[in-house]
């Protein structure tokens, strides 16, 4: 038996997220045409019969702004320097040309990982790359930056390639036990996951500064034998962005809860009551207590540490909170069990 934690690291908007998710064959992770849409380090646990590999979606690297922003890129440091092998990831596209240079930030990337740790090189969304003769000199190129354990070029959205990567992880990975049950799909509870689907449907329908300005915490998760009711506060940066997140007579607002439920009922398996309200907490992204509030913690964001050994692990309820919206200086729900693969496949 293999096991060991695997880091997807890169700058923003490379597809880290949509390569865990085709890794997975579960949508766990969020994605969108927006960078930074990522901003906690999130589990994603692929388990088979010789071996479990956890791994870690991470934010991409960039130059913070704000509290938020360097928070996320402590949260991708470490986990690049706690992972046993690293996936560093860039894209294709229309800046592969016959001139082609690694991007600095890609440099500047890869010596965040520690020399020891073996690497991985995945050149992904080699589909947008034409012609296909240039995908050659740019993997050279990319090869020379550092001594990689392999180089995957791959389409991450098309699902090419990604197998081969999964391979060569496996291979690199310490022979020991599972580091977590095999039956759970990732180390963030249900909880979690309903928020950034609330947060997804704002990032695909808004634009400009209003999605980075955006978080969601959740004020209540009730769950009962048919149906679960679940409320949600959208925090925005300004008080104008809540005219834009409700919308006209509240059609945005009732589109996000729609797709967001939906999508939900799939991850628990029921029907869910989803309450969604809209609150301004200007400049929310640079307050440490009101980071701490919506979950942004300090604690590489707030993971669960895996297990030495995987132990069976009785259910426990969510505990109900508050139905009312959370009042400015109550804490965080309890986090509440961690996802399963079988609710996210019923």
């Amino acid at each position: 038996m293999r096991a060991g934690t695997v880091a997807l690291l890169g700058r923003p908007n490379v597809g880290k997220s949509t390569f865990l998710n085709a890794c997975l064959g579960e949508r766990i992770a969020i994605t969108s045409h927006h960078p930074q849409t990522t901003r906690d380090r999130i589990a994603g646990i692929l388990s088979d019969d010789d071996a479990q590999l956890v791994f870690y979606d991470t934010p991409g690297f960039h130059r913070a702004s704000h509290r938020l922003g360097e928070r996320m890129n402590d949260v991708a440091s470490s986990a690049a320097a706690e992972c046993d092998v690293a996936i560093f990831m860039t894209d294709g596209g229309p800046r592969i040309d016959e001139a082609f240079k690694p991007d600095p930030e890609d440099v500047r990337i890869l010596g965040t990982i520690p020399p020891k740790t073996p690497t991985i090189l995945v050149l992904n969304k080699i589909d947008r790359v034409t012609p296909r003769s240039l995908l050659l000199p740019a993997l050279t190129a990319l090869s020379a930056l550092r001594e990689f354990a392999a180089v995957v070029p791959v389409s991450a959205l098309k699902a090419n390639g990604v197998d081969r990567v999964v391979k060569e992880v496996k291979a690199l990975l310490p022979e020991g036990d599972a580091l977590f049950d095999t039956e759970e799909l990732s180390d963030k509870p249900v909880r979690f996951f309903v928020a950034e689907l609330v947060r997804e449907q704002i990032l695909r329908r808004t634009r400009q500064e209003v999605p980075h300005g955006v978080a969601v915490s959740v004020d209540a998760f009730e769950t009962g034998p048919k149906r679960s009711r679940i409320a949600v506060t959208v925090h925005v940066a300004k008080e104008s962005h809540k005219g834009i997140i409700i919308g006209d007579g509240g059609a945005m607002l009732k589109a996000v809860g729609t797709h967001a439920r939906k999508r939900a009922e799939t991850l628990v398996g029921h029907p869910i009551h989803l309450e969604i309200f809209v609150r301004a907490s200007p400049r929310w992204f640079d307050d440490p207590e009101r980071l701490a509030d919506l979950g942004y913690t300090d604690d590489a964001a707030g993971a669960r540490a895996p297990r030495k050994k995987a132990k069976k692990k009785k259910k426990k309820p969510h505990t109900p909170a508050p139905g009312a919206p959370r009042p400015r200086d109550a804490k965080p729900a309890p986090r509440g069990e961690p996802a399963k693969r079988a609710k996210a496949r019923s």
